[in-house]
């Protein structure tokens, strides 16, 4: 009997490790019941489960990132082969469910909260990245995929808070620029279009690579930023901050105030102090600063041009008020 369970174990081990292929891969996500619904349900180690999902999961939780929608909860079930985030550069990946897998390769990185990875193969529903020996290499979901450096930082750092230091980039021509800026931030040295050079004295190559230095340096911490304006070098001391924003949350910079928009810039969420100022939940904005806006990239775009306050529009059942925002 005893030789037959160790065999039997030894089978299991075989089928979930890389001499299976993606098969094992489909297997074993199959067996773990990693994919519920439209959720994703991963058994990793500790005896919990690493959960993608938009709706409040019914367990203990233990951990929770409300940007990139994560859970880490207890697992009941204890599944006895669970995924890991191996760091090491792979050979290979492919797009695997509990019912097939599908070879394919990341084309664009993640760049920060806001702008999930893009893989060769598209699904409709959660899935998950690995590697042909199981290994979790992302997270598929309906805005991208969040990549395995992300979900590593999730599951080792205690809290789920992330660094901001007052600017979002993009990768233009093989330059980082910045594109926009943080108003409310004081003393906030960066400019829309300025070229990030360096990043504490090693060269920045990447908006990626950058965003994710950013966003996981710890809050507090102090850190030197050199950029090109106007064909000029300048080397700036800035302090992390806290992010507030950005991911399934909005990213207005307005975050950093408390107030929160859904996608046709109605508030979702506010402070009790703002509410006190006359705004209310269900409000609309209408105007930044006197420029029309429409949705959260617009509002970005431009709020940032008024560094000593936003003077906002608003409409509530067709009528409208301004709110002064320092």
């Amino acid at each position: 009997m005893f030789r037959l369970f160790l065999l039997t174990q030894l089978f299991l081990v075989s089928i979930y490790a890389c001499q299976g292929g993606y098969v094992s891969c489909v297997a074993k996500i199959k067996d773990s019941k990693t994919i519920q619904n439209n959720s994703l349900s991963i058994p990793v180690k500790g005896h919990k489960r690493l959960v993608y999902s938009k709706q409040r999961p019914n367990a203990k939780i233990l951990k929770y990132d409300p940007f990139l929608s994560l859970y880490l909860i207890k697992d009941k079930s204890t599944f006895a082969y669970p995924f890991r985030v191996n760091m090491k550069l792979q050979l290979g990946s492919a797009l695997v469910t509990n019912k097939y897998a599908k070879e394919g390769k990341i084309l664009k990185n993640q760049i920060g909260l806001n702008s999930l990875a893009l893989y060769s193969v598209k699904s409709k529903k959660p899935a998950l990245i690995t590697s042909s020996c199981c290994s979790l290499e992302g997270i598929v979901t309906p805005r991208g995929v969040i990549q395995k450096e992300y979900i590593k930082r999730f599951l080792s750092s205690a809290p789920a808070t992330y660094g901001d230091i007052g600017v979002r980039v993009k990768d233009e021509k093989g330059l980082v620029i910045v594109n926009s800026s943080n108003p409310y931030i004081k003393d906030n040295p960066f400019h829309k279009e300025d070229y990030i050079v360096a990043f504490d004295g090693k060269r920045v190559r990447s908006a990626s690579i950058f965003m994710r230095k950013v966003l996981f340096s710890k809050i507090g911490s102090l850190h030197s930023v050199k950029v090109k304006r106007d064909g000029k070098f300048l080397t700036f001391d800035i302090i992390t901050h806290k992010r507030y924003g950005g991911g399934v949350l909005s990213d207005t910079f307005l975050e950093q105030k408390g107030i929160y928009f859904d996608e046709n810039l109605h508030i979702i969420k506010l402070p009790k102090m703002l509410k006190n100022y006359g705004l209310l939940v269900g409000d609309r904005l209408l105007q930044v600063n006197a420029i029309t806006v429409k949705n959260q990239e617009e509002l970005l775009r431009y709020i940032e041009n008024f560094k000593d306050f936003s003077l906002l529009l608003f409409e509530r059942k067709n009528f409208q008020f301004f709110v002064k925002i320092k």
